[in-house]
């Protein structure tokens, strides 16, 4: 049967009629939407190329140096959440401790615990998640809410485990209990174990570098001060540890540094081979002056303490010590910083002095720029120390990098 009047419409057999020119119009219409359907896909693929190739340049891994106050990312892209932090060195591999805050200033509080990044370069880090967990048990020490600052880990090599000492308050007292706290791990990373909780150094006295005047010795019977009426009420159960620090020394002793006596003083502790108690011997240091965020360091055979002063959250001038032993005579050389902003310590506060592996003379003064009202934005600065003698300097750089400690 001859069909051709089906296409050129003389004839349908009752069927709706479609012109040869319509089919064709038809057709042409499909080519060009296949077109450009190609042309939109090969579009969106570039793009898509593009954007992965802008997240691959954006993604941490790619920074070469430091920058001071700025948001500093991890390998997730996300401001790394370590504050009032230290570093433990350990089988090539850095290993940032800090307060994980969270946003407002319920972030003052710990509500999730000990955050841990490792990283091999300095630049880089990457996020290894909570070291320390708060807990849910509302009885617990470490109960969320409590206030836990400025942990720092240290490794023994004796035990072969990781000790974490932090300042510890309670749950709902304030900073009424001043409380120095322990947690142990088998790994760098974590997770960390609590111990106990305490005030260290119950019933002991301080020992003094030879040739200390009888005057400058605590006398329980007759305070001369308000920081010895502060040690002495104290020392039947122990002295207030408020920030703090961890050292390790040459010979692998390890010493707890913490502010005592109301902030008056700062006390350096001796811990035991474990690393894991108080032995009893200890020294005072600038007793009667309230200094906090000590932060210890060892260089040609001298020892340096920087500190600051008790304002709160508000930044003020930095202050340095020197001593030729760890138990003194400590010497004051004032303020370290140096230039604009100095006097503030760049807006910051001291948390802890990084010793560059595999460089000589290469250290990191590394301080805290607070945020009180939104406790997660909290800022890093890092700046390089200088030798000046048997003195130091910091000084502002708006960005550098690790030669800076191979030009000296």
């Amino acid at each position: 049967m001859d069909r051709s009047k089906d296409l050129d419409g003389a004839g349908c057999y009752g069927r709706p009629c479609i012109r040869y020119q319509e089919v064709e119009i038809i057709r042409m219409g499909l080519l060009k939407y296949k077109r450009l359907a190609s042309w939109f896909a090969l579009v969106m693929l570039c793009a898509s190329a593009v954007v992965k190739a802008q997240a691959v340049n954006d993604r941490p891994g790619k920074l070469d140096r430091f920058t001071p106050g700025a948001i500093w990312t991890d390998n997730h892209g996300v401001h790394i959440n370590a504050h009032g932090g230290g570093i433990l060195y350990n089988k090539g591999r850095y290993y940032w401790f800090g307060e994980h805050k969270i946003e407002g200033s319920a972030g003052n509080r710990a509500m999730v615990g000990v955050h841990c990044y490792s990283s091999k370069d300095l630049y880089n880090w990457k996020d290894e998640g909570i070291a320390l967990a708060v807990s849910p048990d509302s009885t617990n020490d470490i109960a969320k809410g409590c206030i836990l600052e400025r942990p720092k880990v240290v490794y023994n090599k004796k035990t072969g485990k990781y000790v974490m000492w932090f300042h510890l308050e309670l749950r709902g007292q304030g900073y009424k209990a001043a409380r120095t706290g322990l947690a142990i791990s088998d790994k760098a990373t974590g997770p960390y174990r609590f111990i106990r909780s305490y005030r260290p150094n119950a019933g002991f006295m301080p020992v003094y570098p030879p040739g200390t005047p009888e005057s400058e010795q605590v006398d329980c019977a007759h305070t001369k001060s308000k920081s010895e009426g502060f040690f002495c009420r104290d020392l039947p159960g122990g002295q207030m540890a408020r920030d703090m620090n961890l050292f390790v020394d040459d010979d692998g002793k390890a010493y707890h540094i913490f502010s005592a006596e109301e902030n008056f003083t700062l006390d350096i502790a001796e811990l035991n081979s474990d690393y894991t108690a108080h032995t009893g011997k200890f020294t005072r240091v600038y007793a009667g002056h309230q200094t906090e965020a000590p932060a210890l360091f060892k260089h040609n055979g001298v020892y340096y303490l920087i500190g600051s002063g008790t304002t709160g959250w508000d930044p003020n001038p930095a202050r340095c010590f020197s001593a030729p032993s760890i138990w003194g005579p400590w010497t004051y050389h004032g303020n370290p910083c140096k230039g604009a902003g100095s006097e503030l310590t760049f807006g910051g506060q001291s948390t802890y002095v990084l010793p560059v592996a595999g460089k000589k003379d290469a250290f990191i003064f590394m301080a805290d720029k607070w945020a009180p009202r939104n406790a997660i934005d909290g800022r890093y600065l890092w700046l390089p120390i200088v030798f000046k003698g048997d003195d130091i300097e910091i000084n502002w750089l708006d960005n550098w990098k690790l030669e800076v400690f191979d030009k000296r």
